[in-house]
């Protein structure tokens, strides 16, 4: 027996308000037909007034605390994952723990951007496997909007806000059993310059706006995310054809198909919600995991790879058997 990390419940939250490609065409200089065709992206939410990164966590963490049917008290570890905190500190993983009313547990942040919640869920994984916590909430959360610079097409077109959650539980299961499985994350600093925010309070004292050199991005991101998924495979003495899902970072239509086709994955196990919500950054692994769940496409026991690529770069997946 084997003390794994198992997905005991999933959930996810959207600000009030969509914004469709129609409706940003009316005030940047693009159109429905140049977004899709480049990123098969149809429509975003944008948070609003009251809405921030802690209050989407705080939502998607209480609808995967009642899914999974613990109480919140019960919760050792809370990681949330997220490029635009509410503050510089503290971290809004205490936000969340005392809006949800839990005393004392682990609470922290991390930083890795796009990739940010397989990060999140590899150190929560970690910290179960070693005895360290037991029962963990880790959340992927961004405002993404309010560091887009809306007079740059290129960018301010593919981002959207959003959180997405899973409670984790340390749980003895035999081989073939539920939990995460393999993970593996990489990082390489060299490429700062192809995706960042130009402003933070030690460099510049702004938060700075997100610039981006798409094509470039691109390139990287087929190549790593394709090596990467194989690298946990291999870790889990597995194959493609053992994939029951793939559940990839919401960034582009192209990526998500470019990726299926180079592992030769049929298009049809690839989770796409990229369409609906856009590139919502850490919080679109989560987001789109608990959408499959909630619409019935994932089920218990299908093993499941999730994947991610973002500024740094930093990139990475995990396997699980949910």
């Amino acid at each position: 027996m084997t003390r794994r990390s198992v997905v005991l419940g999933t959930g996810s939250a959207l600000p009030a308000r969509a914004v469709s490609n129609d409706e940003l065409a009316e005030r940047v200089d693009t159109s429905d037909e140049w977004i899709r065709g480049r990123t098969g992206i149809r429509t975003r939410y944008i948070a609003g007034e009251g809405e921030t990164t802690s209050t989407l966590a705080t939502e998607a963490a209480r609808k995967a605390l009642e899914a999974a049917g613990v109480e919140a008290g019960s919760i050792d570890l809370i990681i949330l994952a997220t490029a635009t905190p509410d503050q510089t500190f503290p971290a809004s993983a205490t936000k969340v723990q005392a809006e949800l009313g839990i005393k004392d547990c682990v609470a922290f942040d991390v930083a890795a951007v796009c990739s940010g919640f397989l990060y999140a869920l590899t150190v929560a994984d970690s910290m179960i496997r070693s005895g360290a916590a037991s029962r963990a909430l880790v959340i992927g959360a961004e405002t993404f909007s309010r560091i887009l610079d809306w007079e740059d097409r290129g960018t301010c077109v593919l981002f959207g806000d959003g959180a997405g959650a899973m409670v984790l539980n340390a749980e003895e299961s035999a081989d073939g059993g539920r939990g995460i499985l393999a993970s593996k994350l990489h990082a390489d600093g060299r490429y700062n310059d192809l995706l960042y925010v130009d402003g933070g309070p030690s460099s510049t004292g702004t938060v700075g706006k997100l610039r981006m050199k798409g094509q470039e991005v691109f390139r990287h991101a087929v190549v790593n995310l394709a090596a990467v998924l194989k690298e946990v495979l291999d870790i889990a003495g597995m194959t493609v054809e053992d994939i029951d899902w793939v559940v990839p970072h919401q960034a582009n239509a192209r990526i998500l198909e470019g990726t299926a086709r180079k592992l030769g994955l049929a298009r049809e196990k690839v989770i796409i919600t990229v369409d609906q919500h856009a590139n919502t950054s850490a919080a679109s692994v989560p987001l789109a995991f608990d959408l499959a769940v909630r619409d019935g496409r994932i089920k218990v026991g299908d093993v499941v790879i999730m994947e991610a690529m973002g500024g740094g770069f930093t990139w990475g997946a995990c396997l699980l058997r949910f």
